[in-house]
């Protein structure tokens, strides 16, 4: 039986030929490695604002300005947006994992790290004697405040537009 190629068939497998292995051809994929990388990156800057010193520990942790879980999620549901469309269901999606990651980013997260900060408190203060005294001291750094997930989500927008109009 002989089989008919139409112009979509082609186009397909022209695509999948030109891609490389080594660098995908998914924008969106890309969009959201990109704003997380550039996120971490900023953290090196943002904590010698704040805090006048290079801490490089900062690119590889969590918590901190800008979020790079929300610039993620951002980057990669508006780019979802723009290349599927806003009415897919990839991009609802996308949306709903977005607004879960930074609702969580700002409430559980942020709250065990202030926990996590008060424990550490606490410890601090016992006799050297007390079975505890000796614990290593819990990461305070989890979470985010509302403005570091507004940062990360304006980043993820940016990286996401930028992306659209460089591809």
């Amino acid at each position: 039986m002989d089989e008919v190629l139409t112009a979509a068939d082609a186009s397909s497998s022209s695509r999948s030929f030109n891609s490389s292995p080594i660098l995908p051809s998914n924008l969106p994929l890309l969009s959201a490695f990109l704003a997380f990388a550039i996120a971490q990156f900023l953290k090196l800057f943002t904590t010698w604002y704040k805090e006048r010193r290079w801490d490089s520990k900062r690119m590889f942790g969590s918590g901190g300005m800008p979020s790079s879980h929300s610039a993620t999620v951002t980057a990669l549901a508006v780019a979802i947006g723009f290349h599927d469309g806003t009415g897919t269901s990839s991009f609802a999606l996308a949306v709903v994992l977005a607004a879960v990651v930074m609702y969580d980013a700002t409430g559980v997260r942020l709250h065990a790290g202030r926990q996590a900060e008060v424990l550490n408190q606490i410890v601090c203060e016992l006799p050297t004697e007390h079975p505890l005294s000796n614990v290593r001291p819990l990461r305070e750094l989890l979470g985010h405040t509302p403005l570091q997930v507004a940062a990360g989500a304006i980043l993820g927008c940016i990286v996401a537009f930028f992306m659209r109009t460089s591809g």
